[in-house]
């Protein structure tokens, strides 16, 4: 258990907070484990329709506390609470949204490649610094970007490895809107609304 990432259920909707801002919301092996049960809670509760990931008006997450992850993953990853959390993302069945704000570092930019709409304040920078960790590209970021952007432009952002704005990202077609920073979460939030209200998108085939 931990207290950094917080879940709340309101109108079927299961918003789940990073919040670890101390810290700029970098993520533990217990965090990891806090967001996979969450997206186990919203798959298994009927209740449930829609997911918003989210943080603060300052900060997504600056990725990995390297501290916590000093002594690498032992074991299978897909057992690992990385693993399993980039399984059940990439899995999951319900829409996924999330709100970004400030610094999304690492998998603050590569777990978006999952969700299926994503809003960003115009204070968000994203960044995939794996080269230059001598790391490999996580989330299936190396497949995902080349074949949405091209072979060139994923090159640029994951062998450069440098920061690039929420301008740049709509462009791209990374994210679906760029907000100003206080009304980041509202912009997503509706459209979690909107979404948990889709009956043809979670009622039985014969119901609509």
């Amino acid at each position: 258990m931990t207290d950094f990432v917080h879940t709340e259920i309101n109108n079927q909707i299961l918003t789940v907070r990073i919040n670890r801002p101390e810290r700029k919301n970098a993520l533990t092996h217990a965090m990891y484990t806090a967001l996979g049960d969450a997206i186990e809670q919203a798959e298994a509760d009927a209740n449930i329709r829609c997911t918003l990931f989210t943080g603060s008006d300052e900060c997504f997450t600056a990725g990995n506390d390297l501290s916590d992850f000093a002594s690498g993953l032992p074991g299978d990853f897909k057992e690992t609470p990385v693993g399993r959390f980039l399984l059940l993302l990439a899995n999951a069945n319900k829409p996924i949204v999330a709100s970004v704000n400030g610094p999304a570092v690492g998998i603050g930019t590569t777990m978006l490649l999952h969700c299926d709409m994503v809003f960003a304040g115009s204070n968000a920078g994203f960044k995939m610094p794996f080269a230059s960790l001598g790391l490999c590209p996580e989330g299936g970021s190396s497949l995902l970007l080349p074949s949405w952007l091209g072979r060139v432009r994923a090159a640029e952002l994951l062998m450069l490895g440098e920061t690039f704005n929420a301008d740049d990202a709509h462009r791209l077609g990374l994210i679906n809107r760029v907000c100003e920073p206080a009304t980041t979460e509202a912009a997503a939030l509706e459209a979690c609304q909107k979404l948990a209200s889709h009956r043809q998108l979670f009622g039985p085939p014969n119901s609509y």
